[in-house]
């Protein structure tokens, strides 16, 4: 019962539905008990042969109006209390879907997308069971059986009706204990479920990667034996399910048994009618669906409770980045100044960041190398507030980050991030994915600045080609420049562009970086890149090793001065003249 507590607010906000639904199965409860009835006083009237046309007549036009009745009135309960249930799913999704775009990077660093894509779908499906086949068969036994137990003890007999119960409270017992059990072993099925769901969606995203190392066999294997699991998890939650109808049968089966003996000794003794005991065992015949009922609602509760509960525990976990109460809705501009004395990772004991101080002028370009795993990277999550809880602060256009409110914040930064994610639908709509309304000329002149125009052109549907789920379809460095072209669509006051040149020959990214100085003039810009020729043009060029700045200055400076920033370039330079038969 626990997790109808659990779910009276949405009881109570769907309360004129809900009412409505139970008011008619009330309703239909008492119907249900006519023809039983019915059934009785024909059999009396023909054991005394005073059956007649019209008695007859009149009880079936009763039966027919009552059948006629409850087709109506089911329906109507059906809209009610299934049309509810899938409101509150539908609520439970929407609420579900906020809370993950509002959660920070941390939160899907610890949660796997397998994981928390069974959330959204078997786990509301069971908690959307529950509040609509659950509340059915939690009101239609309490009911029908109610009224069926009423009218056996009022109607004909109280002593027949205690004999016949004697067995019920075995059934509570033995209903009770499965149901707890149930409990545990479905909270183990939905999460043996939750582990295949995220192995799929892993195996099919990294399905090239398979097929180049050959191991499609072992990746079959693995999968195989976390299916398996599942079954394995599955069945031991059906072998339990299965004892409910076989327990319930026999205790139905000894009531009856009860009923046939002690009810044929009463008519013996005169204090029944045969007509009475076949009303009686009609009846009793009444209380099977809502015996059963009650072993199926058990399950029902069970498993919705199980889901609520990992539902919840999804809802408990806080977002780490938020906005303050007093935070700005003002998008910001002008200097950038980073003032980190050290900043740590979550669950992580040694800093990334260490003694990180500069400022950066608004409409200057800012370059930052170093090794892989210097720190790069997590500079730029700090600036925008994927990352908090350092030591210091973050300063832009004079206020800090946690001034202005996130949604203002991001507006002022176009982020091209080192994984180039792309949606399944046209390279127009991905392109436009700020502004899905923006007309077609400044989507291509977003592309044409990032030099992926004449690309697209070549495609089989130009802009309105179908690029598939994450852009399998395309290479690495269109990607890149298709991530470019999107993040210039909202022109930012602040490109940020992490290794983002990467995948692109020397000659494009000249290009591209020549069109973005042109069109961004008096706007400020942030390179990443392991490749220097990127950054050589930067105001400013800040070396980074081991979370520290080592060296910093613009290209020429940096290249009087010995140091890893020199070394490297030269490195480079000595690369590239090799791969051009130099």
């Amino acid at each position: 019962m626990k997790v109808f507590f659990d779910l009276l607010w949405f009881f109570k906000q769907e309360k004129k539905a809900y009412l409505t639904g139970v008011f008619i199965l009330i309703f239909v409860a008492i119907l249900q008990l006519l023809p039983p009835k019915a059934i009785g006083l024909i059999v009396d009237e023909i054991k005394n042969g005073t059956l007649t046309p019209a008695i007859l007549t009149k009880w079936l036009v009763a039966l027919i109006v009552v059948g006629l009745l409850m087709y109506v009135s089911r329906y109507y309960w059906r809209i009610m209390i299934f049309g509810s249930a899938v409101k509150l799913s539908r609520q439970l999704r929407d609420r579900l879907y906020m809370h993950f775009t509002n959660m920070s990077a941390s939160f899907y660093q610890k949660k796997r997308t397998g994981d928390l894509m069974a959330h959204a779908t078997n786990d509301l499906q069971a908690i959307q069971l529950t509040a609509g086949s659950g509340v059915l068969t939690f009101v239609d036994s309490i009911a029908t059986g109610g009224f069926v137990i009423l009218a056996m003890a009022t109607t004909i007999s109280w002593k027949l009706t205690l004999i016949s119960l004697i067995p019920m409270p075995l059934m509570a017992f033995f209903t009770n204990l499965y149901g707890s059990i149930l409990h545990k072993r479905f909270h183990k099925a939905q999460e043996a479920f939750s582990s295949l769901n995220d192995k799929t969606q892993e195996s099919i995203t990294g399905v090239k990667v398979i097929k180049t190392f050959g191991q499609e066999q072992e990746d079959i294997e693995s999968f195989r034996k976390q299916s398996q699991d599942v079954v394995d998890k599955n069945i031991a939650v059906a072998r339990i399910d299965s004892l409910f109808d076989p327990t319930i049968s026999i205790i139905i089966g000894i009531s009856f048994f009860l009923a046939l003996t002690f009810g044929a000794k009463f008519v013996l003794n005169g204090e029944l009618t045969i007509g009475q005991l076949i009303s009686f065992t009609t009846y009793l015949g009444l209380l099977v669906w809502p015996m059963l009922a009650f072993g199926w609602l058990f399950n029902i509760m069970e498993r919705g409770r199980a889901s609520y509960d990992r539902i919840n525990s999804l809802f408990a976990e806080k977002a780490e980045i938020y906005d303050r109460k007093d935070a700005i809705n003002i998008v910001p501009s002008g200097d950038i100044e980073y003032a980190i004395k050290t900043f740590t990772y979550p669950n992580e004991d040694e800093p990334m960041l260490k003694d990180i101080f500069f400022t950066l002028k608004r409409g200057e370009t800012i370059g930052i190398v170093g090794k892989t795993g210097a720190g790069k990277t997590t500079l730029l999550k700090l600036f925008v507030r994927e990352f908090e809880g350092y030591d210091g602060e973050i300063r832009f256009g004079g206020k800090s980050l946690q001034t202005y409110k996130i949604e203002s914040l991001r507006k002022a930064i176009g982020y091209v991030p080192q994984d180039h994610f792309l949606f399944s639908a046209t390279v127009g709509e991905n392109i436009a994915f700020t502004d899905p309304n923006a007309p077609a000329e400044a989507i291509e002149r977003a592309a044409k600045v990032a030099h992926i125009h004449d690309d697209i052109l070549q495609f089989t549907e130009g802009y309105e080609t179908v690029v598939g789920e994450r852009g399998v379809s395309l290479s690495g460095g269109q990607k890149q420049r298709i991530a470019i072209a999107r993040a210039l669509m909202i022109d930012p006051e602040v490109l940020i562009l992490d290794d983002s040149l990467s995948a692109v020959d020397a000659k494009t990214e000249e290009a591209i970086l020549s069109a973005l100085k042109e069109n961004r003039k008096g706007k400020t810009t942030i390179i990443t890149a392991h490749r220097l020729s990127a950054i050589q043009h930067a105001d400013l060029i800040l070396v980074l090793d081991e979370g520290r700045i080592i060296q910093r200055g613009t290209h020429e400076e940096l290249m009087d001065e010995d140091g890893w920033y020199k070394e490297m370039y030269l490195r480079q330079q000595l690369e590239e003249l090799v791969e051009h038969g130099g």
